[in-house]
């Protein structure tokens, strides 16, 4: 049996600024971005890189006098956009895909699921999809699909906090924070805690159970 791999909070969120900062580079004068976390491992990241991309895409007296976690304020109530340059927008919303999955048969929408949310209109926009974990790429093709169900955006990127490798579609990440190598025997398992971010884990642990027939992500 493969030995437990832990990452704690200071390895994560190295990992979370990678991810800001390249987005931000790359996309320093695209006027309106959409970061759509695929419900629900992607949700807690794109509202965690909305915040940072809010600091970075901000005028300089800006970032200076907000903190992170003041910074995640403005962003959970849907303020801030006075303190950004007036060309520039990033905002987050939520992709559901239990209905696009190619496994939804076997797997029942679970109770907790989180419905689509998209805070502007995709046509035309610049869109980020955001996960926590990239495995076979089913995930990515589900969410793409929602996506197109709604418009037609000029331009998709995805960003993942953990690529574990085991690609079953040519699906690659525009942006990865961590790289963790898992078999298919191991799951990886995201914990962000919105409350807490100091609790935030990623595990790379045995399976308990492993059905060949549900590979997700």
């Amino acid at each position: 049996m493969a030995k437990t791999q832990t990452l704690g909070p200071g390895e994560i969120h190295a990992a979370l600024d990678r991810l800001a900062a390249a987005i931000s580079a790359r996309h320093a004068s695209t006027g309106k971005l959409l970061l759509l976390g695929i419900a629900n491992g992607g949700i807690e990241l794109a509202r965690r890189l909305s915040a940072r991309l809010l600091v970075l895409r901000s005028p300089e007296p800006f970032r200076q006098a907000q903190g992170p976690e003041q910074v995640e304020g403005l962003v959970e109530r849907g303020e801030g956009g006075s303190a950004l340059d007036s060309r520039l927008s990033t905002l987050a919303g939520t992709l559901d895909i239990s209905f696009h999955r190619d496994d939804i048969g076997g797997n029942p929408i679970p109770k907790e699921f989180a419905p689509t949310h998209i805070p502007a209109d995709v046509n035309g926009a610049t869109v980020i999809l955001v996960d926590d974990v990239l495995f076979s790429g089913r995930t990515v093709k589900a969410a793409l699909n929602e996506l197109f169900d709604h418009g037609r955006p000029a331009t998709v990127e995805l960003a993942i906090l953990a690529d574990r490798g085991g690609r079953r579609l040519p699906v690659a990440a525009d942006y990865t924070g961590l790289t963790l190598p898992a078999s298919d025997d191991e799951k990886v398992v995201v914990r962000l805690d919105p409350a807490n971010p100091a609790r935030d884990a990623i595990r790379v642990e045995a399976a308990a159970s492993l059905r060949k027939s549900r590979v997700k992500n």
